[in-house]
């Protein structure tokens, strides 16, 4: 049985004094791990806020992004080594607006992929179509793509453990929301895909999430669906009055 895993993107919003803030009112209250996985993707300068305290309480880290070398002359970028060692869980990759703003193709994401894999953390594979391509009839065909090529070269085991994110582009940060039948229908597609390529055990073990506007009022009903296994949550994880009901949604 897969855990949900609820994960909220904080993007590039908060400073550490805020992220204590926020965390200091989130405390005690978030759900078993056992029930549903709650994670914050917070920027690199509040990390270290969130790696503290997570050593006490129930949350998972995650890093919005990484580069996919170690160290070297790479100014302004983020070490996946250098966040392992800080106990980072996840890293987040591949989201929409890396790929659109800082053109980051497939490839990079598939080194980044492996890189974070080889520092002993997990990642968190964004996908998602626009709103053009969804019109055009080849949404399947774009986020198919886009999964075989960031898992080329990694192991079954490796798929396993990691949490695949569908976004569609159009439904990010602009109020709108897929249907829960369309998020299910897609999210089901890319469990073929890992099935697919790898095997039907895989595809049962990997973890889907869906992304784009997920609030409290229909993340219910989009964990009701039997291929959604989370959500990756942006404004709606800001405050933790609603990240509290997100991640408690089955209370």
């Amino acid at each position: 049985m897969r855990t949900p895993i609820i994960a909220g993107n904080w993007k590039m919003n908060k400073n550490p004094q805020e992220t204590q803030d926020f965390l200091d009112s989130i405390k005690g209250k978030l759900p078993d791990p056992s029930q549903v996985e709650s994670v914050i993707a917070a920027p690199a300068i509040d990390l270290n806020a969130l790696v503290w305290f997570s050593k006490d309480e129930p949350l998972k880290t995650a890093a919005e992004n990484c580069y996919f070398e170690d160290e070297g002359a790479f100014t302004g970028e983020t070490s996946p080594k250098a966040l392992s060692e800080m106990g980072l869980n996840y890293v987040v990759i591949g989201h929409s607006e890396r790929r659109d703003y800082f053109h980051e193709t497939d490839e990079d994401i598939n080194k980044k992929a492996k890189a974070i894999f080889k520092n002993n953390m997990l990642p968190i594979i964004c996908c998602g179509e626009s709103l053009e391509t969804r019109e055009a009839g080849k949404e399947v065909e774009w986020v198919v793509g886009q999964i075989k090529a960031a898992l080329n070269g990694l192991t079954a085991d490796q798929v396993s453990k990691s949490v695949i994110a569908y976004e569609p582009i159009w439904a990010i940060g602009t109020g709108k929301t897929a249907s829960a039948d369309q998020a299910q229908e897609m999210c089901h597609e890319i469990r073929e895909a890992v099935k697919n390529l790898y095997d039907e055990q895989t595809a049962e073990n990997v973890r889907i999430q869906y992304g784009g506007s997920v609030k409290p009022a229909n993340v219910e009903e989009l964990m009701s669906k039997e291929d959604i296994d989370g959500g990756l949550v942006g404004g709606a994880s800001m405050d933790p009055e609603s990240f509290l009901q997100l991640v408690n949604y089955k209370n």
